[in-house]
């Protein structure tokens, strides 16, 4: 699991998962255990997650069942708010998306890692992170984050995959309700302004 901010620097990450764990299992953990020591967001913050992510104060999921990718909205424009704030939603989580196109196509260790003891493959990604940051923070004139940077669109690699819609617990439901209301709202000043 990562985050990573809108400059395309990896800002938290966990490592050492088995690739078929849920991602709201990893997300849990990583929440629920101190010395992960994970950002979380600020009051009146909040992380944009996918809709494999629990719906919960502080991380604000798309609407559910409703058009979401970019290319749905190519040639039928937004119909309603909802519509409009998922539109919004995909085109600034493709940063996310973006940052690890990036990360796979420079780094190709990533896309087949050999047969290291696991303490070894964590090594490596945890390092070839720490590059990426250190590139685009200090690389004015690199080739790849040049190519993002002047072409919005562009993804370096195929999107990542969906999840499962994940189910709310009893205890994420109010959570829930406050996230969906602040959703809600986003959404009507969106469309408003469309």
């Amino acid at each position: 699991m990562a985050t990573c901010d809108f400059d395309m620097c990896f800002t938290f990450i966990s490592t050492g998962w088995e690739g078929s764990a849920h991602d709201t299992r990893v997300f849990l953990h990583a929440l629920n255990t101190k010395e992960m020591n994970f950002p979380k967001p600020p009051e009146g913050k909040y992380y944009l997650v996918d809709k494999g992510y629990p719906d919960r104060k502080g991380y604000l999921v798309p609407y559910p069942k409703i058009r979401y990718h970019k290319d749905q909205y190519k040639n039928v424009p937004p119909t309603n708010s909802r519509e409009s704030f998922n539109r919004a939603h995909s085109s600034l989580r493709s940063c996310i998306e973006r940052s690890f196109g990036v990360l796979k196509k420079r780094w190709k260790i990533l896309r087949q890692m050999p047969q290291f003891s696991t303490k070894t493959q964590i090594d490596v990604i945890m390092a070839t992170f720490a590059l990426h940051n250190y590139i685009r923070r200090n690389s004015p004139n690199d080739l790849m984050f040049n190519m993002l940077d002047q072409n919005p669109d562009y993804m370096p690699c195929e999107e990542l995959p969906d999840v499962n819609d994940f189910r709310n617990t009893e205890n994420s439901r109010v959570a829930s309700k406050e996230m969906q209301v602040i959703r809600d709202n986003i959404a009507s000043l969106i469309w408003d302004t469309e």
